[in-house]
């Protein structure tokens, strides 16, 4: 805006903007050469990340290794699950934690009770959870936009409160002694000795999880969610399927976050209702949306941030010395401050796709059926009221 004085290029946000929107340009330009390039760096970065010399500097008052396992590579993969329903197909899920519950639940019962190998329990746990989706998403998926919203918030506290009062898997007193990963001699890896298992148990999730979402997204089935977000009603009218194809999103969603359950159950080794709270839903959606929904490296760039920086102020000298307590009391609070300036300067997240960019700037949300116009940093008011 040049009427108060504060143009474009002074705001620093959206020179940082300027930045990632360059960057994502390059790499949409960039030749397969390059590319290889980029993900052969990017395989070293993930192999030497946990490198104490790095965690020194990013974690300084907690171990690196636990918080790149929890709370950062599990938000990575439950961000990258939760953007197939909301960034791909559009589709607001606020109960996104209930198959993370599931997945973990699945894992930490049927390996204490019955002696099921860790393996094939999580592979289990992965399908329960994808079940769970079509359960849910077969009445509801009829619903949009606000309704959609407020049924799945129930479904996630449905889930937590019959644990909660389940007997069987714990009830209250949640589930202990749950058993980590299995060696497995037939392909020559034992678990138990390689450095930071559970690190790398998850870096392979999340590229696995990744090679599967980008495949989905250039496919027919990508194409389909991306009308479906748009206008939904549009694509119904074109053909499309639409209730299967948003059944099929919930389905995947819920199953990548069955594997994040599975795989954080069995480094925690207990799990309790407590453990799957709304509030770890309404954190990854904003990871999602912070990062830019519907790119993937948007996602996991904002899910990085969310889980990354509330640890890394935990133990600030800087911070004692300003607020004369401990910054952990603050960090929540003062990270929320920093998330609803982001958004209110850069709604379309960090690092947006191009498609999401345009739609905000058209003057739609971006999520399809939630149908609510968004007006930008430099979206004059009267001409969207005049839209209306």
């Amino acid at each position: 805006m040049k009427g108060n004085g504060v143009t474009g290029n002074a705001n620093p946000l959206r020179r940082v903007g300027a930045l990632f929107d360059g960057a994502r340009d390059w790499w949409e330009r960039a030749k397969t050469w390059q590319r290889y390039l980029v993900y052969l760096a990017a395989i070293v970065f993930a192999l030497i990340l946990p490198a104490p010399w790095i965690g020194s500097f990013m974690s300084p008052g907690a171990d690196w290794t636990t918080v790149l396992i929890y709370p950062i590579g599990t938000y990575i993969l439950l961000a990258v699950g939760l953007n197939v329903v909301v960034g791909q197909a559009g589709l607001l899920d606020l109960g996104f934690v209930a198959f993370f519950a599931i997945g973990g639940y699945t894992l930490a019962y049927f390996a204490t009770e019955h002696g099921w190998s860790y393996w094939p329990t999580v592979v289990f746990g992965i399908f329960l959870a994808a079940v769970s989706g079509v359960i849910l998403g077969a009445p509801t998926l009829r619903l949009r936009g606000d309704y959609l919203a407020i049924v799945t918030l129930g479904f996630g506290e449905i889930i937590r409160i019959t644990a909660n009062n389940t007997d069987e898997i714990g009830g209250a007193r949640g589930i202990p002694n749950i058993p980590h990963p299995t060696d497995m001699p037939s392909i020559g890896i034992e678990f138990g000795v390689l450095p930071a298992p559970y690190y790398y148990l998850m870096v392979i999730a999340i590229v696995l999880v990744i090679i599967f979402s980008v495949r989905l997204q250039k496919s027919r089935v990508g194409r389909a969610w991306a009308a479906i977000r748009e206008d939904e009603d549009a694509a119904e009218l074109m053909g499309v399927p639409t209730f299967k194809f948003k059944l099929l999103a919930f389905a995947i969603g819920a199953m990548i976050g069955g594997l994040a359950g599975g795989i954080y159950a069995g480094k925690a080794v207990f799990i309790e209702p407590n453990t799957f709270p709304f509030i770890l839903s309404a954190t990854i959606l904003a990871a999602v949306v912070l990062g830019g929904a519907g790119n993937l490296p948007g996602v996991m760039l904002g899910a990085f941030v969310i889980a990354w920086l509330p640890e890394r102020f935990r133990e600030v000298d800087w911070l004692k010395t300003a607020l004369g307590k401990d910054p952990a009391e603050y960090r929540i609070l003062l990270f929320g401050g920093v998330l609803v300036l982001m958004m209110a300067l850069r709604p379309e997240g960090l690092l947006p796709s191009r498609r999401r960019k345009a739609e905000l700037h058209e003057g739609t949300g971006g999520m399809g059926t939630m149908g609510a116009e968004v007006a930008g940093p430099d979206t004059d008011v009267s001409t969207t009221e005049a839209a209306k």
